[in-house]
């Protein structure tokens, strides 16, 4: 177990782990770019833009102003979101130790260079960099009330792997470990992209048939391209594939499902994300799994098809209907 743990980022995810460390009284702090975000944060003990409605332990420390928060840490998280996660990490890089681990929370994949969270830290770092990747059905609103979860950890290292799983459980968050790195990330990455393909489908009424269809065909999908990449098959049958999927596809905190129910009511993208306070991770995603799909010669037509609505402004319904008289096959 680490003894002092350092977060990188501001958001939901990031404050609830904040939380759980703090309940285990293992020493935290929090740093985000914005100062002044951080600094409301700091004064109110409630993270209001992002998780609000929770009161924040005092041994919680933020540092919105001082960049050698790395410094010192046994333990590093990466809660960036993953379009972003570069710009930090470069800026971060100067006060980062060589030895020390760094577990990534992200979920998505960099435009242009295809990069998942884990290989953009490697990229930005060196290559020796020690890595780690949490992942799972973890609606952070949910953990916050410590209703029961569970996540996993994947690292090629198996002692990294457990000292974070032993770091981060507790009585209302059982996490596993996993070697599977390029399974764990994709399938955290292209959920998304299907949950919104799912918030499409509530917001124009299609019923829950076509949504356990929508979730059936679209794991199928994800799963072609995670081993199309070297993943693992049975990845996409546990926490990070199947699990992830369903939470995100059928919760109504998921900003991904939520973002999807806004553009099948008729929103433009631009007026759906503007909607939301948050970084919707499946709309820029989109475009790079369709970019990966394309390049390893994947078939992925439910993403290809939000990709369509999303990006080329096609009507949500002809979308739905070219995939509905696909050429028939097996499944």
């Amino acid at each position: 177990m680490f003894r002092t743990v350092s977060i990188i980022g501001d958001g939901a995810m990031a404050t609830v782990l904040a939380m759980l460390l703090a309940e285990k009284e293992i020493p935290v702090r929090l740093w985000g770019y914005d100062p002044m975000q951080l600094d409301r944060v700091r004064r109110s003990r409630e993270n209001k833009k992002f998780l609000p409605g929770y009161k924040l332990s005092k041994a919680i420390q933020f540092d919105s102003h001082d960049d050698h928060i790395l410094e010192g840490a046994d333990l590093l998280v990466s809660a960036v979101p993953c379009q972003y996660t570069r710009g930090i990490w470069m800026r971060l890089s100067g006060h980062f130790g060589d030895n020390v681990p760094i577990v990534s929370v992200a979920k998505g994949i960099e435009n242009d260079t295809l990069m998942r969270p884990t290989e953009i830290l490697a990229d930005v770092l060196g290559p020796g960099v020690r890595c780690a990747v949490m992942s799972g059905p973890t609606i952070a609103d949910e953990l916050a009330r410590r209703l029961p979860a569970t996540a996993c950890v994947a690292c090629q290292d198996q002692d990294l792997a457990k000292n974070v799983q032993y770091t981060f459980n507790c009585d209302w968050l059982r996490v596993y470990t996993n070697s599977d790195v390029v399974g764990v990330e994709l399938a955290a990455a292209c959920k998304n992209v299907i949950a919104i393909a799912a918030g499409i489908i509530d917001g124009v009424g299609a019923g829950d048939n076509a949504k356990a269809a929508l979730l059936s065909r679209g794991l199928a999908e994800i799963a072609r391209l995670g081993l199309a990449c070297g993943a693992r098959p049975e990845t996409f049958a546990g926490l990070a594939g199947l699990g992830d999927l369903v939470t995100t596809c059928i919760s109504p905190k998921g900003r991904n499902r939520s973002f999807g129910e806004r553009i099948g009511r008729g929103h433009t993208t631009r007026q759906a994300l503007a909607a939301t306070e948050s970084v919707v991770e499946g709309v820029a995603t989109c475009e790079s799994v369709v970019a990966l799909a394309r390049h390893k010669g994947v078939e992925m037509p439910i993403t290809e098809a939000v990709h369509q609505v999303l990006f080329e402004h096609k009507p949500v319904h002809q979308a739905i209907h070219d995939l509905m008289i696909r050429q028939l096959k097996a499944e």
